[in-house]
């Protein structure tokens, strides 16, 4: 059986792309956790890491003795394995639009990712208030993101048809935009909606919500609950 390893759910955006493919598709598989240290300078957590995979970060899939790790490899390992599946649009304008949307979140929206880490279970609307008005290019992101999810085929749908990988990458921005409160249009909450109620996704925030981890590094912006 296939092993997906990944860190906490309440804060790790890139293992929750895989698992949640993994899980919208019905993959059989065995989750893996290993929780960040609760201070950067601890270092077991990638000692843990390192002694499975050599870049010692999350995700990594093991398929017996294959080792893939990065999210987006992962995924694409998994599509040519369920090609039945259709974890990418069979639609072919659609496939290519939903690779490329993929590999612009894998690479991009830096100020997003670097003033918005993913805090599932915080609520930080004013924290995400005034992080709106005081970085543009943080609004330049969330304007391209927007852009995005405007041009899905159906408001009510996912943005390359069914769900799809596409999807799974952008979860976590949902995720960040509903924990910071960030302006967003109609459209968009809509999108962020349909994707909120999705099983799988609702299954990951729930286990988030339930982890109880605290990790100082990733408290940017509060102070642990005594």
């Amino acid at each position: 059986m296939l092993e997906l390893y990944i860190a906490n759910k309440n804060y790790s955006s890139w293992s929750m792309r895989p698992w949640l493919v993994l899980t919208a598709f019905d993959i059989p598989f065995q989750e893996q956790v290993i929780f960040f240290d609760r201070e950067r300078s601890i270092g077991v957590f990638q000692q843990q890491l390192a002694a499975i995979s050599n870049n010692a970060k999350v995700p990594i899939l093991c398929d017996q003795e294959l080792k893939i790790w990065d999210s987006l490899a992962i995924c694409e390992y998994l599509a040519e394995q369920y090609p039945e599946q259709a974890l990418w649009p069979k639609d072919k304008a659609q496939r290519a639009r939903a690779r490329s949307i993929s590999a612009e979140m894998h690479s991009g929206f830096t100020s997003l990712r670097t003033l918005c880490g993913m805090n599932i279970r915080a609520q930080l609307a004013d924290v995400g208030q005034r992080l709106w008005a005081e970085h543009a290019e943080l609004r330049l992101d969330v304007a391209r993101i927007e852009q995005i999810w405007a041009e899905r085929p159906d408001p009510a749908g996912f943005l390359c048809g069914e769900f799809s990988i596409a999807d799974a990458f952008y979860a976590p921005v949902v995720m960040r935009f509903n924990s910071y409160a960030l302006p967003l249009s109609a459209s968009s909450q809509q999108y962020m909606q349909s994707m909120l109620q999705h099983p799988a996704v609702q299954a990951w925030v729930q286990a988030a919500l339930l982890e109880g981890c605290w990790v100082n590094y990733l408290e940017a912006y509060q102070t642990e609950p005594a």
